[in-house]
């Protein structure tokens, strides 16, 4: 008798429950705004987190040469270890020397950094185990995280503090579940660039609660003057410390899909189990970008100092123009960034109660002023919004115009807030929880 089911009389086929339960939070908001621009006037999309976008920004000669170099080479074509190549290990082990002694078998390549975050978190969570992000922070470990089965906690950031993370919450969060502590630093929304002290503070709550932290470094080269960045792996003592990295915003080439983990381990805690769980993870994919691959060695070792200068003094002189053009917007509070590539602007509601939240008030920006914002519910963090510093100058200028128009138009002053009775409690952002399942908005 055949084993073929009898029962069966129509086609049943459902996505996977990992399927169902994998979104992009961003994504799902923005698409469920209603963005309509103003078709008098030219959309200014200062939502995109990607230098490239506008073409102002591009890679230098050394890096472009070294992947035509590359293409032609028989050993870019195939595949490669799935780790990555030896030669393009040690090239970023050498390249990552300020994080502290790191060898090649201590690096993992993957496909853009958002992978090696990936191979973070899954290599040391399982189902039913949370992971502590920063709230503002960059969402892609939910969206890793989630279809797992793996909780996503929150800990507070300070806006008030540069950003700080605030101790007590963070400590407060961490349970008997607790498998990783991420640190994003330079941050993505907020910028800010932690100091040498701050950094010790977390190692010491990680080290006193045997938690690893997961590094998002991501934009550890992209400061301003006046600030230093200082790799968590290289004050650790006893924490180990996973940090995730790669080409994308430091060399201006998203696109190209490659980053790198680096396993900092002093004292042999995270053992041979997880370096063989990532070469594990790492085989899902048979190793990254065997092109770029070839050409990591020279892209690494040859791009001139004088680039990275140049673009991020435009970067700071961006954030400055920015925060000086909307600093004479009524009703925002701009923060001054440190570093990485965006600001974080507070709305206050109160002073705009015919929006009820950030997301109306960012749709209107969009339909009256063809100006686009993630909203700050986008990083789990209401009556705030984010904008990109990437953009040309006189774009951002016409942007920044723009909204403090937009906010001229809108603002409600304390005197007639008296005659309005809202009936509205705007909430406090440094109150609100992000829950599990983001709301819809309309």
């Amino acid at each position: 008798m055949s084993g073929r089911s009898q029962g069966r009389r129509a086609w049943e086929v459902r996505a996977s429950a990992l399927a169902r339960n994998t979104h992009n939070p961003i994504r799902s908001i923005v698409e469920n705004l209603q963005v309509e621009p103003n078709p008098e006037k030219q959309l200014i999309a200062l939502s995109v987190g990607d230098p490239t976008t506008f073409g102002n920004l591009n890679p230098p000669e050394q890096v472009i040469q070294a992947v035509r170099e590359s293409i032609e080479w028989h050993t870019s074509r195939g595949y490669g270890s799935m780790v990555g190549h030896p030669e393009a290990r040690q090239a970023v082990a050498e390249y990552s020397a300020h994080q502290g002694p790191v060898t090649a078998d201590d690096v993992v390549l993957s496909s853009g950094c958002s992978h090696a975050i990936e191979l973070a978190i899954t290599v040391l969570a399982n189902s039913g185990q949370n992971v502590l992000v920063p709230r503002p922070g960059f969402l892609i470990y939910k969206t890793v995280a989630e279809g797992l089965g793996i909780e996503i906690k929150y800990y507070k950031l300070l806006p008030n503090q540069q950003w700080k993370v605030d101790l007590e919450d963070l400590e407060n969060q961490i349970d008997d579940d607790t498998a990783a502590i991420v640190v994003i630093n330079p941050s993505n929304p907020c910028g800010s660039v932690y100091e040498k002290n701050h950094l010790n503070e977390i190692l010491d709550i990680a080290a006193r609660n045997c938690v690893p932290i997961i590094a998002d470094e991501i934009y550890e080269h992209l400061v301003f003057s006046g600030h230093e960045f200082t790799s968590i792996a290289a004050l650790s003592q006893d924490v180990p410390v996973i940090t995730c990295g790669g080409l994308t915003k430091r060399f201006l080439v998203p696109g190209w899909r490659m980053g790198w983990l680096i396993v900092h381990d002093r004292h042999n805690i995270l053992g041979k189990e997880i370096r063989k769980g990532l070469c594990n993870l790492a085989g899902k994919i048979l190793g990254p970008n065997t092109l770029i691959q070839r050409a990591l060695p020279t892209i690494l070792k040859t791009t001139p100092q004088s680039f990275f200068d140049e673009v991020v003094l435009f970067i700071e002189n961006q954030a400055k123009l920015a925060y000086e053009e909307l600093r004479r917007a009524p009703g925002l509070r701009p923060i001054m960034p440190q570093g990485a590539m965006y600001m974080m602007i507070e709305i206050k509601m109160a002073q705009f109660p015919e929006f009820k939240t950030e997301l109306q008030f960012v749709e209107r920006l969009v339909s009256e002023q063809s100006v686009f914002c993630l909203p700050g519910e986008c990083f789990c963090f209401p009556n705030y919004m984010r904008i990109v510093l990437t953009v040309p100058e006189d774009i951002m200028r016409e942007a920044c115009q723009r909204i403090v128009a937009f906010c001229q138009e809108h603002i409600v002053t304390k005197d007639k807030l008296k005659e309005i009775d809202t009936n509205v409690v705007l909430p406090n952002a440094s109150e609100v929880i992000c829950n599990d399942a983001l709301p819809r908005v309309s």
